[in-house]
């Protein structure tokens, strides 16, 4: 899709609407028929688009994704609803009420700040992505909120604004672009950018080096789902240097306090897997602590502990075996348990779950979840089960 005109006429409208919901392996047969009345690329377009917004029915509620237009880059580097809604609401709460949005993209962050009551300046230097950024404002009656423009985002004077929210591009022809310089734009212009505003958000990926987050910048991870989703680096807020994870949905957050790394102790009966979140933001000691456990390994984001303590932010199981790694040793024990249903998790080992299943082949009415990972330093196995709370008398 170029060119995203006609389908904003009365004809592209009424063929969206006649395609709705398409099943890929109807495609042929719907386009065939609609291409007797209506021009072939025409309906290839709205064909394009019924699927792109399939897709992005994952990140923006149904209703919402049914009325707006995506680019393919769009459905796949826009934020989920969940979590633009949720930063929305941090600026909310630090008292903005105008953001500059630089790198807008399709509009999904500017989308959740005017659903806010927050007006956005949405900015995006391609034509077409700025267009649909400008046509899903339309389509959802945001229009008096929403200004989008076409520009280049290093030349848009953001002095009006309570905040500016840089989204920079993380991905080029070649894949994803893991150095913070090589960002279009850089994370040094956005952070310059964030510094001359008196409150900021930069999307960042959440694999940035700890050691690239600026010292007056709070840095948070966000999880939704068990999905970390992105990290952010939030300026005026009052707590530089700050480090939290958050998970969605609640939102649940974390606040790190500075700890220790927990020290290493022996398997107990409960382990303790954190959530991606907290791992990304070195926040593992903070569960340790919040659990009363420590490290199975000194390298490994696994916690162990005696007793049970429910915590949102890191799922338990209960540990019934602990063996040296060993695949027939393991073959045997499901056998033994009647395991047919194995969930294997990893951590610290090149093992592929795939591969650990076909060579087990578990069979049984019994489910177990094995770990793959160290303990003190040795290649080991760790077997068990979520854990449940127990029963009151």
């Amino acid at each position: 899709m170029n060119d995203l005109a006609p389908l904003l006429t009365p004809e592209g409208r009424a063929l969206l609407e006649e395609v709705r919901g398409t099943a890929p392996a109807d495609e042929l047969a719907v386009a065939t028929r609609l291409r007797r009345d209506h021009p072939a690329d025409l309906v290839s377009a709205a064909l394009g688009q019924a699927r792109l917004r399939q897709r992005a029915a994952a990140k923006f509620a149904a209703a919402d994704a049914e009325r707006m237009f995506f680019t393919p880059n769009g459905v796949e580097q826009s934020t989920r609803a969940s979590v633009a809604a949720y930063r929305a609401r941090r600026l909310t709460d630090l008292g903005v009420t105008s953001v500059a949005d630089l790198c807008c993209g399709i509009g999904g962050d500017a989308i959740a700040l005017a659903r806010a009551g927050i007006r956005v300046l949405a900015v995006d230097r391609d034509p077409l992505t700025a267009a649909v950024a400008r046509a899903n404002a339309e389509a959802l009656g945001l229009t008096d909120l929403m200004e989008v423009r076409e520009a280049d985002v290093t030349e848009v004077d953001t002095a009006g604004y309570d905040a500016v929210f840089v989204d920079p591009a993380r991905r080029s022809g070649r894949g994803r672009i893991f150095d913070p310089e090589a960002y279009s734009p850089p994370l040094s212009w956005a952070v310059a950018a964030a510094r001359r505003a008196p409150h900021a958000a930069l999307k960042i990926a959440p694999g940035i080096p700890h050691e690239a987050v600026p010292p007056e910048a709070e840095a948070e991870w966000i999880s939704d789902g068990g999905d970390v989703k992105e990290a952010v680096l939030w300026f005026g807020t009052g707590a530089p240097g700050a480090v939290r994870a958050t998970l969605l949905p609640g939102p649940r957050t974390l606040l790190g306090r500075g700890l220790p790394d927990p020290e290493v102790r022996p398997v107990g009966r409960y382990l303790y897997e954190p959530d991606g979140a907290v791992i990304r933001a070195h926040l593992v000691a903070e569960v340790a602590e919040e659990v009363a456990g420590g490290l199975i390994d000194a390298t490994i984001a696994y916690v162990t502990a005696d007793e049970l303590h429910p915590t949102p932010y890191a799922t338990p199981y209960e540990i019934t075996d602990q063996l040296p790694f060993n695949l027939k040793k393991l073959k045997a024990l499901l056998r033994e348990r009647e395991v047919g249903t194995l969930t294997v998790k990893k951590r610290g080992s090149a093992v592929e779950p795939e591969e650990l299943r076909r060579k087990v082949k578990p069979q049984g009415p019994n489910a177990a979840t094995v770990f793959l990972t160290r303990v003190a330093g040795a290649p080991t196995m760790l077997v068990g089960g979520p854990a449940r709370p127990p029963e009151g008398p």
